[in-house]
């Protein structure tokens, strides 16, 4: 079995984003940038199931401009068996990436996509639902734990208040959590054996963006300073909040 894997390349969560002067959308100037790490989470467990001869090949996707590459490079580093890069200079919707990873997953005959349960940057969370919508295969979203025997898969998920087990017949679409796996580090050596991987190309006619976004303004950090002398007075002031 193949398994694509979703690997985008966003800011690192170490920086702190700032909107452009324009204020229409973050300011990526001289930004150290990162792969995802859901999606790094991803890739991790794609490579695991590998290990453990559940999958015979691990492809990582990624969707973006000429520097794209250089994160893919990392997914070769951590031991991908391919990389496809899918050029694109301007802002994509989830449908569109959505769209991408379909016809990936049917041309290149992957059986499992893994995706990170979304991207750090945006955050929308839709692009692993809308995929599997558009293949016809079950979905499980939020992953904690999957177990693959076979065609069958069991995927215990995070939801509000606790977890909640799937079972369904491969393929699939998988989102992960982070409390999946702890990625692997990558040495020295493999970052520079990656450097000089081919890494693949797929083309794909994207539509006029569906969403625009109007503004991008950082969050106002505003306190009262209230000082309170006493537990009573607390919660006195804490009662009249709610």
């Amino acid at each position: 079995m193949k398994i694509l894997v979703g690997f985008k390349r966003v800011i690192d969560y170490r920086i702190t984003a700032r909107p452009n002067s324009a204020g229409t959308a973050v300011d990526l100037n001289g930004v150290k940038m990162a792969p995802n790490p859901f999606d790094e989470i991803a890739l991790e467990e794609a490579l695991k199931l590998k290990e453990a001869g559940k999958a015979t090949e691990v492809i990582a996707l990624g969707i973006g401009g000429d520097k794209t590459p250089e994160t893919l490079r990392t997914a070769l580093a951590m031991g991908a068996d391919k990389a496809v890069h899918v050029p694109f200079d301007g802002e994509t919707d989830a449908f569109d990436v959505a769209q991408v990873f379909a016809k990936a997953a049917n041309e290149l005959g992957a059986g499992l996509v893994l995706m990170g349960k979304q991207a750090i940057d945006s955050d929308n969370g839709q692009t692993p639902s809308m995929t599997a919508e558009l293949l016809g295969w079950p979905q499980a979203l939020n992953a904690y734990s999957i177990d693959l025997s076979g065609d069958d898969a069991s995927v215990t998920c995070e939801i509000d208040g606790g977890l909640e087990t799937f079972g369904f017949k491969m393929p699939a679409v998988i989102s992960v959590d982070l409390r999946l796996n702890t990625p692997r580090f990558v040495k020295m050596p493999d970052i520079i054996k990656a450097r000089s991987k081919p890494i693949d190309t797929m083309e794909f006619a994207f539509s006029e963006n569906r969403i625009q976004i109007e503004s991008v303004v950082t969050p106002k950090q505003e306190r009262k300073n209230i000082i309170v002398e006493t537990a009573d007075e607390l919660a006195q002031k804490l009662e009249g909040q709610l």
